[in-house]
């Protein structure tokens, strides 16, 4: 992003990295394999942005911290599953730009909670 962009609002990434993840996941092979991974993946993936519309609509700052600290471990998990499919010789799927941008939401939730905690 250069300095006239402005910054898409955490909502909005949150979910478009959700609808990215369901794409990735309708594209794994139906096979005992494939569907582990992908139903971990889904779940862990979406729920980056489901934490954050919780923490981003709390009532109180510890409310916020904890929801939001929810979203930086399933975001931190879904690296996980994705580093796994990247690994794997199972799968033959791109995911450096899904890792890359859980990589960057993981460290804007951990600003976040950094922040809110020492206000």
């Amino acid at each position: 992003m250069n300095k006239d962009e402005k910054p898409i609002p955490m909502g909005k990434r949150t979910r478009a990295f959700a609808l990215k993840i369901i794409g990735l996941s309708a594209r794994l092979p139906r096979s005992r394999e494939g569907d582990v991974i992908g139903n971990q993946l889904l779940r862990s993936g979406t729920s980056i942005g489901a934490n954050y519309a919780e923490a981003d609509n709390s009532r109180s700052k510890a409310e916020f911290i904890a929801k939001a600290g929810d979203a930086l471990r399933e975001a931190a998990e879904t690296i996980y599953w994705l580093e796994l499919l990247k690994e794997s010789e199972f799968f033959a799927v791109d995911v450096d730009g899904l890792r890359l941008e859980a990589c960057e939401l993981k460290a804007i939730l951990a600003s976040m909670i950094r922040n809110s905690r020492s206000s």
